[in-house]
């Protein structure tokens, strides 16, 4: 088969099952693209060629003999660049970590090698992770496949990159304000964000220890559902990571919504909301209500508090993270980057706590206010159009700071609660730029928004839409 680009995770998997290609083909085919278009969108920071080869051919002669490692045997996947693969550089899109050399596998890495993965090598990603549109002052911005003039979305800028652009079948990002969800609604893919360490985060480089998570970018739900289910393994030595047990996701996706009810905020999610996104999230509601899910209008809590307690816990654990390179080498942060890592050194002690004493309390508000009469909410995951990347990266730093934060407006209280939630592409702007959609779940409740972002992609084809490169 000539037509890979064609396929998608779930298919790649089938075909080498089936053997009607095998993972050496599949890998040569993958490498080749991520080494060519991959690196005209600036999707790629490294590629273990030689190393992805031969476990293609190791799995391949495993498939010959009789066995099979499992539901991702030979697939071709790459990652994002904060995720440490042993004895390998791990740079996290910044100048201060180039050289870094892990000296262990990531948790989420060894339970997708277990799977059967072929990982081609690391994604490029914005500077320490501090970007929602894929900003990077050292090595160049990624590249949106569908139109290079615009942002491909961060920070998990490559992966969204390198599943839009049909370079691999899938990848993993990192979420603390919306990075695996923002790519995934500007390069037209889905991405799932789980309920905060679902996913060990062992062995990620981290943003806020807090507020990270770990997640699966796509082509679909599906993809999605079989990576999730494969990295959500309960890692006992990372005492951040949950013991809820492993869940098969992939299961739960019936394409049956009756009985589901959908909340539909009004308050703050859709108030400012541009036009041509009103019209995508009311589409996609009229196929979620045609399959089913009956809707229902809900109330918020008071977001813009929430967004405060939010931001005072991200800076203060970035600060606490890069207090050490901040004063011996300032110098070699971007501008944007600095200017975000800095409020995190002027937050006290005191304000830090509240933060997170609060946290419990605005999760049972929530869930009390938003989500008490439904099982899932139904959100933009952006309130306005991406904007050009000339208008994210010139003129005065404060407007530009400003204007990049209206993207992650809806998105980046998520994380402070906790709740598992999911991009879905929902159709093309005037631009011809990619929609979507976000759906929030309750706490370990991924199955539900998996499956009910399934049951719109049954009836719908955004998400099987690729760029011309």
């Amino acid at each position: 088969m000539s037509q890979f680009e064609q396929l998608d995770l779930v298919s790649a998997a089938d075909g080498i099952a089936k053997k009607a290609f095998s993972s050496t083909e599949l890998t040569t085919w993958a490498l080749n693209r991520l080494e060519t278009i991959g690196r005209r969108f600036n999707a790629v920071f490294r590629i273990d060629h030689e190393q992805a080869l031969a476990r293609a051919r190791a799995l391949d002669d495993l498939q010959a003999s009789g066995m099979v490692l499992g539901p991702l045997h030979g697939v071709p996947l790459a990652h994002k660049d904060l995720i440490e693969v042993e004895g390998k550089e791990m740079h996290v899109g910044s100048k201060i970590m180039k050289g870094n050399i892990a000296n262990k596998n990531a948790w989420v890495i060894n339970t997708l090698d277990a799977a059967g993965q072929v990982n081609l090598g690391a994604l490029h990603m914005a500077e320490f992770a501090m970007s929602p549109t894929g900003f990077n002052g050292h090595y160049g911005h990624g590249l949106n496949p569908w139109n290079p003039e615009y942002p491909c979305g961060g920070s998990s800028s490559g992966s969204g990159i390198a599943v839009a652009a049909r370079l691999v079948f899938g990848s993993l990002g990192s979420d603390t304000g919306g990075s695996i969800r923002q790519p995934a609604f500007m390069c037209g893919v889905t991405g799932i964000k789980p309920t905060t360490k679902r996913v060990s985060i062992d062995g990620v480089f981290p943003l806020s220890h807090t507020l990270d998570c770990v997640g699966p970018l796509a082509q679909s739900a599906r993809d999605c559902a079989r990576l999730l289910t494969h990295i959500s393994l309960p890692n006992p030595d990372d005492p951040w990571c949950t013991a809820h047990p492993n869940e098969d996701y992939e299961k739960k996706l019936t394409g049956d919504l009756r009985g589901i009810r959908i909340g539909v905020p009004q308050d703050f999610y859709r108030e400012n909301l541009d036009p041509e996104m009103a019209a995508a999230l009311e589409d996609s509601l009229q196929v979620l209500r045609g399959r089913g899910a009956e809707l229902v209008e809900v109330k918020v809590p008071d977001m813009l508090r929430i967004h405060e307690m939010t931001a005072i816990v991200l800076t203060a654990e970035a600060g606490q993270v890069h207090q050490k390179w901040f004063k011996e080498r300032p110098q070699d942060y971007s501008d944007q980057v600095r200017a975000r890592i800095e409020p995190g050194f002027i937050q006290t002690g005191i304000g830090y706590v509240d933060a997170l004493r609060a946290r419990d309390n605005f999760i049972k508000e929530y869930l009390a206010t938003s989500l008490g009469s439904c099982d899932a909410l139904h959100i933009p995951v952006a309130r306005l159009h991406m904007p050009t990347i000339a208008a994210t990266t010139s003129g005065d730093l404060n407007n530009v700071l400003q204007s990049i934060s209206q993207l992650t407006y809806t998105n980046r209280a998520i994380n402070y609660l906790g709740l598992p939630a999911m991009s879905v592409p929902a159709g093309f702007s005037s631009r011809q730029m990619p929609l979507a959609f976000q759906l929030v779940g309750k706490p370990f409740d991924e199955g539900m928004i998996l499956n009910i972002a399934d049951a719109y992609q049954r009836d719908t084809a955004w998400h099987k839409a690729r760029p011309s490169v």
